[in-house]
């Protein structure tokens, strides 16, 4: 039975990695059909596009998965593809401000799966700006520390025109203003070569420090939120102290 129930426990595991590899190829293929639509099917030509087609190589999607998606965006599509791009914005638990980008082909559907997810898990969906207030909107670009020293990508993102940079020992992380981004990512491309991954998000200007409680409860609500097929990106102002979050990660 021991064995029996390791092999249990082990096709489990592989099947929630399957379903959540599958969630995020579907999220990716959303948004190149998108981005191929609203521009030019053409990567080169679409920096939209060329982002999107870099971030699901970087998720190991096949290319010919990745071609079917750039030919659906580039033809005029059939019945429920019209996507459209939609911001919600509610609170969570300890009162964390949340931000949710997706892609809706079903706007009305959307906000009412969103809004019960939101009270199952201890928040409120609220109206549009109610929360944005609480954010930026930035340009960010991500390189692996090791494609270049500290100094080097400070240099080179400054001549880019970028706004900001800050090198960890794992990454660096370059921001710009929303209009700069794909301009200086195509600069820092040029001398570095494909950055880790480049795109708009809301950066939070207050943050709320949450507990071991509320911290779960909150974790709790984005991973829900993440999983809905409809969005893209979620984005929230909490921070949680070092030992809390190691308590946290132990407990899962």
């Amino acid at each position: 039975m021991a064995g029996h129930s390791q092999f249990k426990n082990i096709m489990h595991r592989k099947g929630a990695q399957d379903a959540k590899r599958a969630r995020a190829f579907a999220k990716l293929i959303r948004e190149i059909t998108v981005a191929a639509r609203q521009g030019l099917p053409d990567p080169a030509a679409n920096p939209r596009l060329r982002a999107a087609v870099h971030a699901a190589r970087a998720a190991n999607m096949p290319r010919d998965t990745v071609e079917r998606a750039i030919r659906r965006g580039g033809s005029q599509g059939g019945p429920g593809e019209d996507y459209q791009e939609v911001r919600y914005e509610g609170y969570g638990p300890g009162g964390v401000a949340v931000i949710v980008e997706a892609l809706t082909d079903n706007r009305n559907r959307t906000a009412g799966d969103l809004r019960a997810i939101f009270a199952k898990n201890g928040g409120a969906l609220g109206e549009t700006n109610s929360v944005a207030f609480q954010f930026e909107r930035l340009g960010v670009i991500r390189y692996p520390a090791s494609m270049a020293s500290a100094d080097a990508m400070l240099e080179a993102a400054i001549e880019a025109g970028a706004a900001d940079v800050d090198s960890g020992p794992d990454e660096h992380e370059v921001r710009t203003s929303p209009e700069d981004l794909f301009a200086v990512r195509d600069s820092l491309e040029a001398r570095f070569g494909p950055a880790g991954s480049a795109r708009l998000e809301w950066r939070p200007t207050t943050t709320v420090s949450l507990g071991e409680e509320q911290a779960a409860a909150v974790i709790k609500l984005l991973d829900a939120l993440e999983e809905h097929d409809d969005v893209q990106q979620v984005h929230a102002n909490y921070e949680v102290p070092e030992a809390v979050m190691q308590r946290l990660s132990s407990a899962a």
